[in-house]
Parts: structure tokens; C-alpha cells; sequence
């Protein structure tokens, strides 16, 4: 008699059925793992699981594991809270519209201060504390994110110092990649005229996604999944089913008009899946990535 079936023979059928279930995650995981070794996945790194302690943690234990596993993760961060808590320390206020944050030629300085000299060494440092070989990059660095002003649509407000990414310089991303390096994105973008714009990190992940021929696109939200008008996550849909919601407007609305936009790009530039995962979850990431079941929803070209 093998050890196993001697441990599962003095098991409760609960004990039974939970262990069996561990057995069947391992043996999903193992074959995802497999399936994705070598490839490069984005993932936007945002919402709750950029605040809460054990989020940060499990987020980051997540990103170890994508490395040790084959994968080659690149993270964009966003880091709306932190800006928003800074400004308002510092007697700016603070607009939206249409998702977006109006940042003006002061709120700009102080989302680059923010964006790159403290959310991103801080991801950066726990990222390595946890064993993985993690480097902070902002968008100017080597001109990876080109930018210009985003002109405002006819009717629309202007957002100031809102940038739309002009060219990605996937050439460094590459560089680290093949050298086993985990770049951690700042969405700070760099104009032709020195000037500084903040970009979308939404945006930001889907550009990189395309310029360096990811496999995988992975936005970590504060939802689970896209919904449905009833509220209930949607598991998998296609570009067009998503697209059809867009504009219907029906489901997907707010900052989750640009979050479906950045995913309806990064599908036409030729990245083959994209994921929504809820933050709040610890090791989402890995949860959808490496399960059948997955953990949130998934979008197919």
C-alpha cells in the first residue's frame, strides 16, 4: 500500500476531498506552468493591493513565484490612493473625469514624486526582500514611454499634464527579461519637449503588453472580474462581447470605461489574453493564471 492511500485511509471525508482538491491544484498548476515558461506577462499592479499589508505581501509572493516558475512579469503600478492622500496634504485638490485624474503643472511633480520616488522603490524593495530580482523604472527612463499631451476630444475637459503614449522602448524591457529581471513600471511618461505627463496605468500596461509581445496581460482590480448587469463576474468573454458592453455602457462604466478600453488595445495589438483579477483576494494572480477555475475574468481576442 502507497504512503498516500495509507494517509487517506485515516482521513475524514472532508480531509479526503480538501486533500484531493490540493492534489488537483497542483497538477493545474504544474501543466499552466509548463504551458507558460519563457513567455512575458504584464500585470497592472493596482487598487487595494497596493494598500492593505497582507495584499502588498501576497501580491508580491505572487510576482516571486511567476519568476521562479519561467515566466518573465513585467508590473506597471499605479498608485491613485497615495496621490490623491499626498495632494490633499499639500491643500491640492483633486478632480476626475472620466476616470481620469486632471493634473495640473504642480499635481504633476508631485505624482512623479509619488508615482516613481515612493511607490515604486517601495514595491521594488519588498519585491527583493522576497527573494525575487526586481528593478524600478520610470517612464522616462531610456525613453521607455514616449508621450504627448492627450488633446481633449471635442467637448471634453482638457486633463492638464495627461499624457497618451507616443512609442514604447520595448529594446530595455527586452534586456531585462532575458536577463531575469522583473521591471517595476512608474507611468510616468516622457515628452519630445522634457516635460513630464501622467499616464494611465491602465493604458501604460496595455502599450507595454503590446510593444513587448505579451502572452499575458494581468490588471489587478478592486473588482471581481467585469460583471454583468446583475452584478455577477462574467468568467470569460471575447474583444467584441467586450466591446459591445463599452458601448452599451450598460455594465462597464467609470474608470472601468478605461480599464476596457486598455484591454480592447492590447487585443487588437496582438496580445492573445487578458485578465481582470480582484486585488482583495490574496495570490489572485496566480490563482488565475494557474487554475482551471481561475479567479476572475478572462478576455480573448
Amino acid at each position: 500500500m502507497s504512503t498516500i492511500t495509507t494517509v487517506d485511509s485515516t482521513l475524514s471525508d472532508a480531509a479526503r476531498e480538501s486533500l484531493a482538491e490540493k492534489r488537483t491544484l497542483v497538477v493545474e498548476a504544474l501543466r499552466y506552468i509548463q504551458k507558460f515558461s519563457g513567455k512575458r506577462a504584464v500585470i497592472k499592479y493596482g487598487g487595494a493591493a497596493m494598500i492593505d499589508p497582507q495584499l502588498k505581501r501576497s501580491f508580491a509572493q505572487d510576482m516571486v513565484l511567476l519568476q521562479a516558475a519561467g515566466l518573465r512579469p513585467t508590473i506597471v503600478h499605479g498608485g491613485g490612493p497615495e496621490i490623491t492622500r499626498t495632494l490633499d496634504k499639500m491643500g491640492q485638490t483633486t478632480e476626475f473625469f472620466e476616470g481620469q485624474r486632471i493634473t495640473g503643472e504642480e499635481d504633476v511633480r508631485i505624482v512623479e514624486m509619488v508615482l516613481t520616488g515612493r511607490v515604486n522603490t517601495e514595491i521594488v524593495g519588498l519585491l527583493n526582500t522576497l527573494g525575487a530580482t526586481a528593478v524600478g523604472l520610470s517612464g522616462k527612463d531610456a525613453r521607455l514611454l514616449q508621450a504627448r499631451k492627450l488633446a481633449p476630444a471635442p467637448g471634453k475637459r482638457d486633463l492638464g499634464f495627461v499624457g497618451e503614449i507616443e512609442s514604447v522602448n520595448a529594446e530595455i524591457l527586452d534586456m531585462f527579461a532575458t536577463r531575469n529581471f522583473l521591471p517595476v513600471i512608474s507611468p510616468v511618461g516622457l515628452g519630445s519637449d522634457g516635460a513630464s505627463y501622467n499616464i494611465n496605468a491602465d493604458v501604460a500596461a496595455a502599450a507595454i503588453a503590446v510593444a513587448t509581445k505579451a502572452q499575458k496581460l494581468i490588471f489587478v482590480t478592486d473588482v471581481p472580474g467585469i460583471l454583468d448587469e446583475a452584478g455577477n463576474l462574467i468568467s470569460e468573454l471575447t474583444g467584441a462581447e467586450l466591446r459591445a458592453r463599452l458601448q452599451e455602457g450598460a455594465s462597464v462604466k467609470g474608470g472601468m470605461q478605461v480599464k476596457a478600453q486598455a484591454i480592447l488595445n492590447a487585443l487588437e495589438g496582438g496580445v492573445p489574453a487578458v485578465h481582470v483579477v480582484d486585488g482583495r483576494a490574496a495570490h489572485s494572480v496566480v490563482v488565475e493564471l494557474f487554475t482551471e477555475k481561475g479567479a476572475g475574468t478572462l478576455v480573448r481576442a
